[in-house]
Order: C-alpha cells, then sequence, then structure tokens
C-alpha cells in the first residue's frame, strides 16, 4: 500500500446518525463512512426498534392484534386497522356491510393525508422552513378530532373489527369531514404549496438530490409515493381493488424526477386525490348497520346479552375465543401512506393466528436508502431521508 493510498484511507472517518438524533426521526441508525462531509458508505440498521409484532400477533385471539396494528405506521394508523382486518375478512369469506366499506375507505384517505402532512412537515424542518410544519400540523390536528369522534382515541385507534367497525359514525361525522374536504384541507395545501413548490432555496436543496431510478426502485421493491416520483404508476388501489376502489374516480400521482422533489410533488398531488376520493364516498355513503350479521363473527347488541340466553353465550364465546377461521392462509394488501402494506395470515383453525406476516413499505424503502445517499453529503442525506418517510415501527420483524 503506498503512502498516499494510507493517507486516504486514514482521512475516512465512521460516523453513527441516530438512533436518537433529530434528523432520524425515531429509532433510526445508520452507520455513515465519510470522507470530509461526503458519504462514502451508508449501512442502515433495520430493526434497531423491535417490537416483534408478527410473534406477538401469535399470541392473541385474532381480535386482539388490532391494537399492534396500530403501532406500524402510527402516522396513518388506521390504514393498518383496514389491512390486517380485511386479510382475516378475506380467510374467512366475510362480507362487510356497504356503509362499512365507505367509513373505511374515508378513514383511510384521511389517514393517508395526515401521513403526508407529517412527513412533508418533518422533512421542510430538516431543511430550514419551520413555517410549513405548522401549516400542516394545524390541519393534522383538525383531521385527528374527526377520528377522535370515531373512536375516543387520535394517534393509535383500533377502530376496525373482524366483519365491520367499533361503532357507526356519529351525526357530526359527514358535515365535519366537509369543512375539511372543501375548506382546511385546501387551504393549507394551497398556502404550503406557495411557500414551498416555486421556492428557489427549497427547490436546489431537494432536486436531484437522493435519486434513485424507476429501475432500481423496482428492483429494490420500493412502492408508494417514493416509487410513482420516480416515474413508475404503481398503486395497489388500482392496480388490484380493494373495497371498490375501481368506482372511484381518481388519479395516480406520477412524478420522473427520481428525487427529493419529486416526492414532495406526489405527495402533495395525492392529499389532492385523496379529497376526490372522500368527497365521491361521503356522496355516495348509505345508512344500514355497520357490522356484518355473522353471528360468529358479531358481538349480540346489549339489549340482547341482558335479556336473552343465546345472546349471552355468543358475546362470552366471541370475547373470551374470539372468531375460529377454518384452516388455511391469505395475502391480502392495501395501499398504506408509504406504499403496499400487505398481510400475510395463516390460520390452523385455532382461536389465535397460527402465523401472521407484515409486508410493510419502509422496510424496502430503508434498504435503498444507502443507494440514494452514497456519494453525496451529510446535508443530502437528511433531505433524502425526510422525503422517505420511513416508520420505524413498520421495520421490526
Amino acid at each position: 500500500m503506498t503512502s498516499n493510498q494510507k493517507d486516504y484511507l486514514s482521512s475516512r472517518v465512521t460516523l453513527n446518525m441516530g438512533p436518537s438524533h433529530p434528523a432520524t426521526h425515531g429509532t433510526l441508525r445508520f452507520t455513515l463512512e465519510l470522507e470530509g462531509e461526503k458519504i462514502i458508505k451508508c449501512v442502515p440498521e433495520i430493526g434497531y426498534l423491535h417490537r416483534g409484532f408478527e410473534k406477538s400477533a401469535e399470541k392473541g385471539t385474532y381480535s386482539q392484534v388490532i391494537p399492534y396494528t396500530d403501532r406500524l405506521n402510527y402516522c396513518s394508523a388506521m390504514i393498518n386497522n383496514v389491512g390486517y382486518v380485511m386479510a382475516v375478512e378475506r380467510l374467512m369469506d366475510i362480507k362487510i356491510t356497504e356503509r362499512c366499506r365507505y367509513i373505511r375507505i374515508i378513514i383511510s384517505e384521511l389517514s393517508r393525508i395526515m401521513d403526508h402532512l407529517v412527513c412533508i412537515g418533518a422533512n421542510a424542518v430538516d431543511l430550514g422552513a419551520l413555517t410549513n410544519f405548522w401549516y400542516f400540523f394545524r390541519l393534522r390536528e383538525d383531521i385527528y378530532e374527526v377520528l377522535e369522534s370515531l373512536c375516543g382515541s387520535r394517534l393509535t385507534t383500533a377502530y376496525t373489527r373482524i366483519g365491520g367497525l367499533m361503532r357507526d359514525a356519529g351525526e357530526d361525522f359527514i358535515p365535519s369531514v366537509k369543512r375539511l374536504t372543501e375548506e382546511k384541507i385546501p387551504a393549507a395545501l394551497k398556502d404550503v404549496d406557495s411557500l414551498l413548490t416555486r421556492n428557489k432555496i427549497f427547490y436546489e436543496r431537494t432536486k436531484n438530490v437522493g435519486k434513485i431510478s424507476a429501475h432500481d426502485a423496482a428492483a429494490y421493491s420500493i412502492t408508494g409515493p417514493c416509487l410513482r416520483a420516480s416515474g413508475v404508476a404503481y398503486d395497489v388501489r388500482k392496480s388490484s381493488p380493494y373495497m371498490g376502489y375501481e368506482e372511484f374516480d381518481f388519479n395516480i400521482a406520477v412524478d420522473s424526477g427520481c428525487d427529493v422533489y419529486s416526492r414532495y410533488l406526489v405527495r402533495m398531488q395525492e392529499m389532492v386525490e385523496s379529497v376526490k376520493i372522500i368527497e365521491q364516498a361521503l356522496e355516495r355513503m348509505p345508512a344500514g348497520p355497520v357490522n356484518c350479521e355473522d353471528n360468529y363473527v358479531t358481538l349480540p347488541e346489549k339489549k340482547k346479552v341482558y335479556g336473552e340466553m343465546e345472546a349471552l353465550i355468543r358475546q362470552f364465546k366471541l370475547v373470551i375465543d374470539g372468531v375460529r377461521p377454518q384452516a388455511g392462509e391469505t395475502y391480502s394488501a392495501v395501499e398504506g401512506a408509504n406504499g403496499e402494506l400487505g398481510f400475510y395470515v395463516v390460520s390452523d383453525g385455532g382461536t389465535n393466528p397460527y402465523r401472521v406476516r407484515v409486508r410493510p413499505p419502509c422496510f424496502a424503502i430503508l434498504s435503498a436508502f444507502p443507494r440514494m445517499v452514497e456519494g453525496g453529503l451529510i446535508a443530502d442525506a437528511v433531505a433524502t431521508l425526510g422525503s422517505l418517510n420511513i416508520i420505524a415501527g413498520e421495520l421490526d420483524r
């Protein structure tokens, strides 16, 4: 080894980025090998936050898994709830009511908007643009108030049930959602669009930063806004429609810039499209029950429990044992806020899932992070990470 080579190697510095660092937005850890400000090598530690969701899911009944799903992507918890119960319902061949279907679509799209608000607001803060954070987080609180009226919770909700919902939406639900879609969401999007989209500083800090081509994004199994920002128009709601998404008129937000700026544009447009879906769902939502009438799935009405022995026994069995799908397996996927969120559920005919496997979108996205940042600067890695919206709760196995 020559003296020049020794000097070159000795000039490199190893830096731990995270797990407790403002720019990692949670318990994420990266080992960076630096030469000055330039990143020579990046090694992400996937699963630094390990909660053991998949093994925990085997220890309780099918219904007891629902609160665990909240903690996967806690920025859009209700999408996780919907994704999991859909998998169990497919396993049991359960058909949900029309009212339940429309409410699930509305809460999923509101959750998608909330998730994008967090991503863009926090990413802008990382780049020094604080004002946008307040515009978007004020709107996020407004959405939380609507979701809280449904289930009494805000961040982690456990609102869905196998075969339906915890309870029906109240009389104020539709007017409250309309205020969001007609007034509050468009106003906030307009404000942030004016502040960021044509802002020279924001543009130069995000354009051509954290690039990944369409070929590489697909090779890494990236889905969601990060894939669509690389020019690939893949959306589970269109490619494999569920809950009747094929009935709705909306577009897939796509941009071909492959960089941080494109991910921002895609998320901004997706919020507009989500508003369109919600408005259509509000117009079509019928009256009626929100839970199916299957005696082996749905709890009986309380007045029947107090007056009929059969209803009392039925409630006791459902609370203690829960549902009991026949032996089999299924995979069900939804379009989560960050991409394809899938649940693989295996039943051995018992009261507990034999196996639950989650396909979280952030796992594949974080795997590709080194590809995006190696050769760039530390400051660009911060901008890139914020644009990916990695949620550490999804990364554990």
